[in-house]
């Protein structure tokens, strides 16, 4: 039964519906089961045992399924991208030693165990949690009734998504062949001057840059809709996702307050947390980044298994020794880094 219900089989097989119950759905209950656990008192000892099966059963849904039946291989990022998100908070939610609590629920609402687990499972920032201390929330100017603020985010949704189809044109029109699509492409084109060839490839990093923000602000504003709208949330459980990112000043400002906080804690539980551990806040700071460069590299090689590790870490890898500079300047000379200082 071990060998049969919980090892990868050597060979994949094809996603149906009764594959979908027997590989993603165990992994999906359990996690589940673990974020009431981590919510009711005096659970530790079963969540730490209940998470190298979460693992387990991850992995074998990830690696045990043969997408292809349904759709292309991007796909395969929407499975295993997910299972990794999982297996994080679960560890978290295995070792934490308090509890968690809730601090923020819907005005009139009653505290319901199971409708915190199904808070909890699905709010990556940790908004309205104990657990989120030390999140940046940007300011909300958006209007606090009902009616004016769902309008506002319907007019968001649709702002954005016309840039975010707009540019993604503009974007393809540089290269007629793989860039902007899942296959990929160069920004360079070698057959340029030297000075056009840079000009060219910056101006394709600017649009990609407003695609990749204009993308995220559309999906998180079709989200606040569908939980406000359909699941009976309050707009105060859906504060602002970016805080206008042109505007930073610094790396540390950029990550730390204007980009999107989603994946924070995920990185701090899988690189910052340990490194921190071992080698104080330089070691926070560097692991973070670690982590997200590992995740990006996921990301990408399910789509380009050509893909290479150090790509993600000269990029993302890299924020990490360049916010602690930033610090470093700060302390020498007792002003802050900002942009202007180099301006």
């Amino acid at each position: 039964m071990w060998d049969a219900g919980i090892i990868v089989p050597t060979t994949k097989v094809p996603v149906n519906v009764a594959t979908f119950v027997s590989y993603i759905l165990p992994p999906l209950l359990l996690y589940f089961t673990m974020a009431v656990l981590v919510i009711t008192p005096q659970t530790r000892a079963l969540r730490v045992a209940c998470w190298p099966v979460v693992a387990l059963l991850a992995w074998r849904a990830t690696f045990g399924l043969d997408m292809t039946p349904i759709s292309s291989e991007e796909i395969q990022v929407e499975l295993a991208i997910p299972m990794l998100d999982i297996v994080t908070r679960a560890l978290y939610w295995a070792l934490v030693k308090e509890p968690l609590v809730r601090q923020l629920r819907p005005v009139n609402s009653t505290p319901s165990t199971l409708m915190d687990a199904f808070d909890l499972v699905s709010n990556f920032r940790g908004y309205g949690w104990d657990w989120s201390r030390g999140l940046y929330v940007p300011r909300d100017t958006r209007p606090s009734d009902r009616i004016g603020f769902v309008s506002h985010v319907i007019l968001s949704a649709v702002v954005h998504a016309f840039l975010s189809s707009t540019f993604s044109k503009a974007l393809q029109s540089f290269s007629p062949v793989g860039l902007g699509s899942f296959v990929g492409g160069s920004i360079f084109d070698e057959t340029l001057p030297f000075h056009v060839q840079y000009l060219r490839s910056s101006i394709i990093c600017i649009i990609g840059g407003i695609v990749a923000y204009s993308s995220l602000q559309m999906n998180h504003d079709l989200c606040t809709l569908v939980g406000v709208l359909f699941l009976g949330q309050d707009p105060a459980q859906w504060p602002p996702f970016l805080d206008a990112p042109w505007r930073a000043t610094s790396l540390a400002d950029f990550w730390g307050r204007r980009w999107h906080q989603l994946l924070r804690h995920l990185f701090l539980v899988q690189g910052g947390y340990p490194l921190g551990f071992l080698f104080g806040r330089a070691g926070l700071v560097i692991g973070a980044f670690l982590s997200s460069a590992v995740f990006h590299h996921i990301l990408l090689y399910s789509l380009d298994r050509t893909s290479r590790l150090w790509w993600m870490l000269a990029g993302f890898g890299m924020m990490g020794p360049g916010i602690l500079a930033e610090r470093a300047f700060e302390r020498w000379t007792g002003r802050k880094w900002e942009a202007r200082h180099v301006s």
